[in-house]
């Protein structure tokens, strides 16, 4: 495989699913005939000119060379020899594929292996769609920030919570909102040299995007950390970090694989964080572990 292909793909179809995935909000329906075709048989693809891929998908050669640049290439011809290098490392070994739909009368063996696998999926395909000058972005903003709010509701509003303990383990100062109201009179507080940070899968949650959008009114720095990189949440944030954007089924609704994705997130910025501000947040981190330790040992009889 080329550099090129690692790089846009990493491992087998993997990476260029998960772009797929992520794209498929902003793209037409056609494009997405197209980006669907070239991640489900890039063997196939691989094999086709420009015209013959846009007959097979119904579109144009307009419509295919459009799909490849917002896939990340040049032109098609680039698209195509990238489709040939992974077409030929599937080849060489790949373990087939497991599917994630999970059966009403599945074993539960058979679900443990499904959810695990998917679990794993979502973070790759995260973590190979994550923008990492973004994150340093917004891990510099966290490190030097006054004050940092942090909204979601449902289930982004746990991973929320788990941002600002982690941020309080270290000797910030964050705050968590899942009430839209607190979430917006908190905002109004804010000012250059705070952070707001708004997480939401959909990128369309109003509960979200109002305190954010008052956040960034007052000058704050904002992030969103969001499913959708096109969403109405992004207009507000002046950084996006977009997470893996899974395909929901009826026994597994997407707040499970967004969630893991979240946090994931959640965590490189935790992790960067404490890189940067190492000197202060060692001994913060030591003293909390210290303050809790008495509830974690055994009560004599």
């Amino acid at each position: 495989m080329t550099q090129d292909v690692k790089e846009i793909f990493g491992s087998p179809g993997g990476s260029l699913a998960a772009k797929v995935r992520t794209l498929a909000p902003s793209m037409t329906r056609s494009m997405q005939r197209v980006a669907e075709a070239v991640a489900g048989d890039p063997a196939g693809c691989a094999a086709l000119t420009v015209t013959g891929l846009a007959e097979l998908t119904g579109t144009s050669e307009a419509t295919v060379v459009r799909t490849a640049r917002l896939l990340g290439y040049p032109g098609y011809r680039d698209l195509r020899l990238a489709l040939a290098g992974l077409a030929a490392q599937q080849q060489s070994g790949r373990a087939p594929a497991i599917t994630t739909d999970i059966a009403v009368d599945d074993p539960i063996a058979d679900v443990v292996t499904k959810l695990a696998y998917e679990e794993q999926q979502t973070l790759a395909d995260t973590a190979a769609g994550l923008d990492t000058a973004q994150l340093g972005a917004a891990v510099a903003a966290l490190a030097g920030a006054r004050r940092t709010d942090v909204y979601g509701v449902g289930a982004s509003g746990l991973v929320a919570q788990d941002l600002t303990q982690k941020l309080l383990r270290i000797g910030l100062i964050a705050h968590a909102h899942s009430d839209p109201h607190l979430a917006v009179t908190n905002a109004v507080q804010l000012r250059s040299g705070d952070v707001a940070i708004a997480i939401t899968h959909s990128g369309s949650t109003g509960d979200v995007i109002e305190p954010l959008r008052v956040a960034f009114d007052r000058g704050a720095t904002t992030v969103a950390i969001t499913g959708r990189p096109d969403s109405p949440v992004t207009q507000y944030a002046d950084h996006v970090l977009t997470t893996s954007t899974s395909r929901e089924t009826e026994l597994r609704p997407a707040a499970m694989s967004s969630r893991t994705s979240q946090l994931l997130v959640v965590d490189c910025l935790f992790v960067g964080v404490a890189q940067r501000t190492y000197e202060s947040a060692a001994p913060a981190l030591a003293a909390s572990y210290e303050a809790l330790a008495h509830r974690h040992r055994s009560t004599p009889r």
